[in-house]
């Protein structure tokens, strides 16, 4: 009868948790643009477990204590588009929820693998066990911090290919006869939303508080963190300043981060044989030989049996 209802206790754990993780992957988090338009944003299936717990944790990370880690954390957040989903507090919560929840939870499904597998454990088997959990521990503890991190690296990636083609559509327009802003909202208007586009519709929203031209872009350069936008922000200011012709500096600035695309294209194309040289030797080199010399090896065993 115990056994019975220990199993029946473990099916409803394994449905309850089954449930939850199908609800929380249904899940899609929005944040309303500037412009009052909507962009889902979805965060990774393993944080969204996790994000409930967080208010539990965030009282330790409150304090003057953390206040250059809150700060630096939330402008990588801004980086990566996820400001108005995550706050530092949570994210900091996050980080210690990670270990402390879900690597237990792994290391007891790795231990009863291993036990169903090998049976009782012995030496060796115990100690590549805990070289695993070791590494599970770790990875979870670094987790938050890569997801971020390649977030931001996704984000800018999407703005380095949008940009040359919006500048273009820039500089037509201003050389058309149309005011800067009014340009970049036709721009946005009759674009689907992407990155860069969030990133104009903010500076657009913040010109209409009352910001400058000149102080809503440096405020855009900051809050992305991205070359190019720094290079072209910093063009458009210096133009703003010495009453150049915006239309020229923007035809310049178009032609500058097509030569940094091209020359960052042919920087990747030159690293690709290096990083072909591993699956090369690894998988193809040895097929190969076993093709070459495998009907020769068959025919030494013959011989020698």
């Amino acid at each position: 009868m115990a056994i019975f209802m220990l199993g029946l206790l473990w099916a409803v754990f394994a449905a309850g948790l089954t449930w939850y993780i199908i609800k929380t992957a249904c899940e899609i988090t929005y944040v309303t643009l500037a412009d009052g338009r909507r962009q889902e944003r979805r965060l990774p299936l393993l944080l969204g477990m996790l994000l409930p717990l967080t208010p539990y944790f965030i009282r330790w990370f409150t304090g003057p204590r953390f206040k250059r880690l809150r700060t630096n954390i939330g402008a990588r957040l801004t980086s990566a588009g996820f400001d108005d989903v995550i706050a530092p507090e949570e994210f900091l919560a996050l980080r210690v929820l990670c270990p402390i929840v879900i690597s237990p939870a792994l290391i007891i499904v790795l231990i009863g693998i291993f036990a169903l597998s090998h049976g009782p454990l012995e030496d060796q088997t115990r100690s590549r066990l805990v070289f695993m959990a070791l590494t599970i521990v770790l990875w979870m503890i670094m987790y938050p911090h890569f997801w971020l991190k390649q977030a931001i690296i996704l984000r800018h990636k999407l703005i380095m290919r949008a940009l040359p083609f919006v500048i273009d559509l820039l500089t037509l327009s201003v050389e058309a006869g149309l005011d800067f802003m009014t340009a970049i909202k036709n721009i946005i208007n009759r674009r689907a939303p992407d990155p860069l586009g969030e990133e104009l519709s903010r500076v657009l929203f913040e010109i209409q508080l009352g910001k400058t031209r000149r102080e809503a872009l440096k405020t855009m350069a900051g809050r992305v963190q991205q070359s190019d936008i720094r290079s072209l922000v910093t063009a458009l200011v210096q133009a703003d300043e010495m009453g150049v012709s915006i239309g020229a500096i923007l035809r310049v600035q178009s032609d500058q981060i097509r030569t940094r695309r091209f020359m960052r294209a042919e920087k990747l194309a030159n690293e690709a044989p290096v990083k072909m040289l591993f699956p090369l030797v690894a998988c193809i080199f040895p097929g190969v030989f076993l093709i070459l010399l495998g009907p020769i090896i068959l025919q030494m065993l013959r011989q020698g049996m």
